[in-house]
């Protein structure tokens, strides 16, 4: 069994919050363990808790058109939620289950190392920039650790206005470029190892 495999049966046993006790299924998340990109939103709905798989409703309808408009599939990224079991009602997920479900989200990251990882509204967000707002960081990549972070407004949002649909298509859009110019940067910082070598060598002889 893989570290990932041994992560998601983690997540399927989990009783550590009150989540637990009313899901039908855990939702760990689903996609490439090695993708550049990590989707991370707030928590399943009822179709995702359902089914196992993260976004697959209406506002996973809308995260799938968006990937498709910049050449993307679902298999190329990989997409999870903060917590992993269903919220009663879709309410928010309370603090104690973010909490509780915090070491499996920094599992993935350090299984997966994205390049980049994009919040999907306020509490993925919140998770890396805690107090700041959503609707002024948004589109606007930075640093965190040595991770870059690239915010936005959640899918579901469209569902209740839908204009903020070509707020978030100008955002997608910037993806491909962003996830270039990090995978270009982390090239030309890894030390050239052949290089390294030969001056080493030079500096013995």
């Amino acid at each position: 069994m893989s570290d990932f495999d041994d992560l998601v049966r983690k997540i399927d046993s989990c009783t550590e919050c009150v989540l637990s006790r009313g899901r039908t299924r855990s939702v760990p998340g689903e996609g490439s363990s090695s993708a550049d990109i990590m989707f991370i939103g707030e928590g399943p709905g009822s179709n995702e808790d359902r089914e196992g798989t993260p976004f697959i409703g209406r506002a996973g309808n809308i995260l799938t058109d968006l990937l498709k408009g910049i050449g993307l599939r679902r298999d190329d990224v990989f997409i999870t939620n903060m917590v992993k079991c269903r919220p009663p009602g879709n309410r928010d997920p309370a603090p104690e289950e973010l909490q509780a479900c915090s070491g499996f989200m920094d599992a993935q990251i350090e299984l997966i190392q994205p390049k980049v990882i994009v919040t999907l509204g306020r509490f993925s967000f919140g998770k890396f920039f805690p107090g700041e707002v959503i609707s002024k960081a948004r589109g606007k990549p930075r640093q965190w650790q040595d991770l870059t972070v690239y915010p936005m407004y959640h899918p579901a949002a469209v569902l209740y206005n839908p204009k903020l649909r070509s707020v978030l298509e100008h955002d997608f859009g910037q993806l491909p470029e962003l996830i270039a110019k990090t995978i270009t940067q982390s090239q030309t910082e890894q030390p050239n190892t052949e290089e390294t070598v030969k001056a080493q060598t030079m500096t013995l002889l």
